[in-house]
């Protein structure tokens, strides 16, 4: 898939995930959004993935550790064909195998259920030591949250990874910037991020995680790198491609209203039709 055609599907997965959320009446849209464009490329271009059979053995891992997310990720597998895109209205009703975090019992594509912040790395490090102790030849993913890297966990799943050199993990922290209570360099700074991974042992990427170009070629680079797990620090917008959502803390965990959803899906579509006249 070229670039343009990332970049529109990109675009409807955020009509999913405001769709969603919208219909849900609760939900994680900011953090979803930012997230789009990274999930968009995983999904369509990265991994390898059948949507027709979602447990064959050989396929790659992904692991969403920002579990609350899963509006973006549910709108990712939707319009990859793991399941209908209608299903998405259905999100945290009642009876709907949509949850508000992924349930890997219930969601076809879905390979580790996740939420509780800081545990999706470690059940992906886990992943990606049983490829090598098997022979295996997948490959893992994991996305995390930089307010999720406040977490010690993810600090021992790091350690962990870089020791023993998985060469075959990617983690990508979307870093908006933006958590449930503010900036995360206010609430608890991670920063500098890359030089914490770094240290860890791991082979460090920093990205506009907008760009697909600079998508592309750090994922490149990633598969090309031995002997070392690969961290992509992708910096992102908070809401991003929603006009009144963009970098604003308060739509970290709320739904819009009709007149909100109908602004949010006004703003995706010109961004549609722009692209279309590319």
């Amino acid at each position: 898939m070229d670039k343009l055609e990332l970049m529109k599907t990109a675009n409807e997965v955020r009509k999913g995930i405001v769709t969603a959320v919208h219909s849900a009446k609760s939900g994680h849209p900011g953090g979803s959004l930012s997230a789009a464009d990274i999930y968009t490329y995983l999904y369509f271009e990265e991994m390898n993935v059948d949507p027709k059979d979602p447990r064959k053995a050989d396929r790659d891992r992904f692991v969403l550790s920002k579990g609350h997310t899963a509006p973006g990720y549910y709108s990712t597998l939707a319009h990859r064909g793991f399941f209908p895109v209608e299903d998405l209205t259905t999100l945290r009703h009642t009876g709907s195998y949509l949850q508000g975090h992924p349930n890997m019992n219930d969601v076809p594509g879905v390979d580790m259920s996740s939420g509780s912040l800081g545990q999706g790395i470690s059940c992906a490090v886990g992943m990606a030591l049983s490829a090598k102790l098997s022979g295996d030849s997948y490959r893992v993913y994991t996305l995390l949250g930089d307010g999720e890297i406040q977490e010690g966990q993810v600090w021992e799943a790091a350690m962990f990874a870089g020791h023993r050199k998985l060469d075959n993990l990617v983690v990508i922290v979307d870093n908006n910037g933006l958590q449930i209570d503010g900036k995360i360099d206010d609430v608890c700074s991670p920063y500098p991020i890359d030089k914490k991974f770094e240290a860890f042992n791991f082979n460090v990427i920093n990205i506009d995680g907008h760009n697909f170009d600079e998508i592309d070629a750090a994922f490149k680079k990633a598969k090309e790198t031995k002997g070392m797990p690969t961290a992509i620090i992708a910096k992102t917008t908070k809401g991003k491609g929603v006009s009144f959502m963009e970098d604003q803390a308060g739509w970290h965990g709320k739904a819009p209203n009709d007149d909100e959803y109908a602004t949010a899906m006004e703003d995706l579509k010109k961004v549609g039709e722009e692209l279309c006249q590319k």
